[in-house]
């Protein structure tokens, strides 16, 4: 488990999203984002699904991100770190090292930077990311903030912006 994050509209559909780590084949693994709604009664959790899955799974432990935000209009930021893989946050055709951007369905929001861009994942709202371990909205003026390991052993603050590299690891 890395994650748990509460529906906005909490009181009305009583959902909760988890991401974690999810093997795959190989001794690969991968960030998963799973939906559901849980009875508070009974604490158990029912009419779940993954709406979200890391591309390409990858071998090692390290450095799953994983921070769920719920921006202001509904949609959920997901952080991902790049596992230790270094190029992959450079390439667009891999969710490592990204911030994406979701529905809480799993579906591409129209207004995602990349999402009507030919070989590009549609999810990807940033990258170039290392590890981006902590995020947050901005109370005034929600924007989604983040920390992550920075080169040279300083971290760093950032306030993706849809699109835009962060540099890791050419930075």
């Amino acid at each position: 488990l890395l994650n748990i994050a509460i529906d906005p509209a909490f009181a009305s559909n009583q959902r909760i999203y988890l991401s974690y780590s999810e093997s795959g084949s190989g001794g690969t693994s991968g960030t998963a984002v799973y939906r559901a709604r849980i009875n508070l009664a009974k604490l158990v959790l029912h009419d779940g699904s993954v709406i979200f899955r890391q591309a390409p799974k990858a071998t090692g432990n390290g450095q799953y991100g994983s921070r769920l935000v719920f921006g202001r209009d509904g949609a959920l930021f997901v952080t991902l770190g790049e596992r230790q893989k270094f190029d992959p946050a450079q390439d667009r055709a891999a969710h490592l090292g990204k911030v994406i951007r979701i529905h809480t369905d799993g579906s591409i929001p129209a207004d995602n930077p990349f999402a009507k861009v030919s070989g590009v994942l549609p999810q990807i709202w940033s990258l170039g990311h290392r590890n981006p371990q902590g995020a947050a909205l901005h109370p005034q003026t929600g924007q989604l903030w983040t920390s992550e390991h920075g080169a040279m052993g300083g971290d760093e603050i950032n306030i993706p912006q849809p699109g835009k590299n962060y540099g890791w690891p050419v930075i």
